[in-house]
């Protein structure tokens, strides 16, 4: 891409850190463009889906995934390849298995104190995003995890392991590959482990978006999660449909507004002023100037 030839990039490293039962992780990490030496800054946590899958030490700049454009406007961001993702053999892509939210998490909240204890992050500006699986990772850290993060934005992200089930288009993906076990045989598991279960802990802003016509992640997902947080009331909370999108956004207008959103959400609460939402209506004249004809 000739244009990226006039922009300048934040450096991006890998990142190897110890999990607290002593497993070694990696990550990758995109520092704040134009980083001062001794100041912390605010991290955004970026969580891939699957949880099969993993983040490759190239251009991970997406879309869904924008570690560029965050740390162009001074965000630190992090890519954790917690277990359970694939690259290093089916053995570490397992460990996630009959485990659905439990040591991953941990993974993730060990990169941040990794982060924080190098000096690079400012432990009260941490926020965390993603899509599918990683909506779900935000959503778990809004609620069970909510101390630890300011700002939360779900990207088609699961709520409710019980009503997923019954809802998705892979209704047997969850049991070989996720759960390893159904849900008349250990009620317990899945409602413990759904973030709707944790609502009352949420101090976390949470901002959630879907797509109107998901198949995979029933768009009721986000709307019971919406629902619950907004009657609590003890964190702000706001839900954005996508009409005709499904699992994940394919049309350039809505990637720019979920892009903006997410930017936007994650200034407020973790450089800015934070309390009250920021306006729902956004303003894209400035990121859609156009030459003029010659």
């Amino acid at each position: 891409n000739p244009w990226l030839e006039q922009v300048k990039l934040a450096p991006q490293e890998i990142v190897t850190y110890q999990a607290r039962d002593g497993q070694k992780i990696e990550g990758l990490l995109i520092r704040p463009l134009g980083e001062e030496k001794g100041k912390r800054y605010p991290l955004v946590l970026i969580v891939h889906g699957g949880p099969e899958a993993h983040f490759q030490n190239g251009w991970i700049t997406r879309y869904a995934e924008p570690g560029q454009m965050l740390a162009a406007n001074g965000f630190a961001v992090f890519y954790p390849n917690y277990r359970g993702s694939t690259g290093r053999g089916v053995e570490f892509s397992m460990r996630g298995q009959s485990d659905y939210g439990g040591k991953e998490f941990d993974d993730l909240i060990d990169a941040v104190d990794h982060l924080v204890e190098i000096g690079l992050v400012d432990k009260d500006k941490v926020g965390v995003t993603g899509g599918s699986y990683g909506g779900f990772a935000s959503a778990w850290c809004a609620t069970r995890h909510s101390e630890r993060f300011a700002a939360s934005v779900m990207f088609v992200g699961i709520s409710d392991n019980v009503s997923k089930v019954g809802t998705t288009d892979i209704p047997e993906e969850m049991y070989l590959v996720h759960h390893r076990k159904r849900l008349w045989e250990d009620w317990d598991y899945f409602i413990e482990r759904s973030p709707i279960r944790h609502v009352e802990k949420n101090r976390t802003a949470t901002l959630i978006l879907h797509g109107e016509d998901d198949p995979r992640v029933h768009p009721s997902q986000s709307l019971e999660l919406y629902r619950h947080l907004k009657t609590l009331g003890q964190a702000p909370v706001r839900l954005v449909w996508y009409p005709g999108e499904g699992h994940g956004n394919r049309r350039a207008a809505s990637r720019l507004d979920y892009n903006l959103r997410m930017l936007r959400w994650m200034q407020h609460y973790l450089q800015g002023p934070g309390g009250k939402s920021p306006d729902f209506t956004l303003d894209y004249t400035a990121e859609l100037k156009e030459e003029a004809p010659k």
